[in-house]
């Protein structure tokens, strides 16, 4: 039996590492949100104590059947309030750090879901 790649039109990340990923050839370098659909916005949040109510609420109005959180080199959790737009509207969210998010989302993506990742990409500390 030959398997064949799934044929995909949905933004794919090729590459991460600590404060940044790659869609395509594109290195990334500040959060976004992006999108199996095309969708692809800034996130505008540096770190995780930037995050605010707000940011979730503009997740709960797009158009996605699952949120793949991304929450920068470790995993945390957003408080359950902040969450509630989602909940609302019955859009699933699964909260991780941001490696684990870019593979989910890709398996995701890949398999044709209506999902949405938002990745908080935070720069890392420099030394000296």
């Amino acid at each position: 039996m030959k398997f064949q790649p799934d044929r995909t039109d949905a933004h794919s990340i090729t590459g991460y590492g600590p404060g940044w990923i790659s869609v395509g050839a594109e290195k990334i370098t500040s959060s976004l949100v992006l999108g199996a659909r095309g969708l692809r916005m800034p996130w505008p949040c540096a770190r995780f104590e930037d995050l605010a109510p707000a940011h979730f609420a503009q997740l709960a109005e797009l158009d996605a059947e699952l949120i793949i959180f991304g929450s920068g080199a470790r995993g945390r959790f957003a408080p359950a309030q902040w969450l509630q737009p989602l909940m609302l509207r019955r859009i699933g969210i699964e909260t991780m750090d941001t490696p684990a998010a870019c593979r989910t989302y890709n398996i995701l993506a890949g398999e044709g879901r209506n999902v949405i990742a938002a990745l908080l990409l935070e720069q890392p500390v420099q030394q000296g």
